[in-house]
């Protein structure tokens, strides 16, 4: 079975989910905050590498054997879940613009979590060391991509935003 039909659920719950809840959302989701020095390098090597990750699975077979892929499939399911719930909550913005409520009174960053779990299922349902190789650069870049939208956050939403994170962790 060819790995490009792992890749269909993220398209479907980035966009199409997105925009069923909240049009608007969409385009938050898409918007980058500016980014400065090293942050710029990491914003390419992010979408290169996201883009490798997605077109590379077109040429990529899906693992069968047991017992790994039943935990790699455990592992997909779970990374879908968190996806799921964050693009859900990240719809729906407290009043000040702020996204605290569900799954962002665990994290400050779930989707990026979200993508982090699917992608590593994604791996282990491929056994590609390439693939394994894109979503290291991947998840390096978007911790560079994350301390840009924190510093953006702290500019438009000030010490409220500072509160939340004292009381929430940048990952989990």
């Amino acid at each position: 079975m060819n790995a490009f039909l792992l890749i269909i659920p993220i398209f479907l719950i980035r966009f199409g989910l997105l925009k069923m809840i909240n049009k608007d959302a969409l385009s938050r989701a898409a918007f980058f905050a500016p980014l400065e020095g090293c942050e710029k390098a990491a914003y390419l090597f992010y979408q290169f590498s996201n883009a490798f990750i997605i077109l590379y699975s077109l040429f990529l077979k899906i693992q069968t054997k047991p017992p790994l892929f039943f935990t790699a499939l455990f592992i997909y399911l779970l990374g879908i879940s968190v996806l799921i719930i964050a693009t859900v909550n990240f719809a729906k913005p407290g009043q000040s613009g702020i996204n605290t409520n569900g799954i962002y009174k665990i994290s400050r960053n779930p989707m990026y979590i979200g993508y982090f779990i699917y992608f590593s299922s994604c791996v282990l349902l491929t056994h590609s060391i390439l693939l394994l190789i894109s979503l290291l650069v991947f998840q390096i870049s978007a911790h560079w991509i994350i301390l840009s939208e924190e510093r953006w956050c702290i500019n438009k939403f000030g010490k409220e935003y500072v509160n939340y994170m004292s009381k929430v962790k940048r990952y989990i």
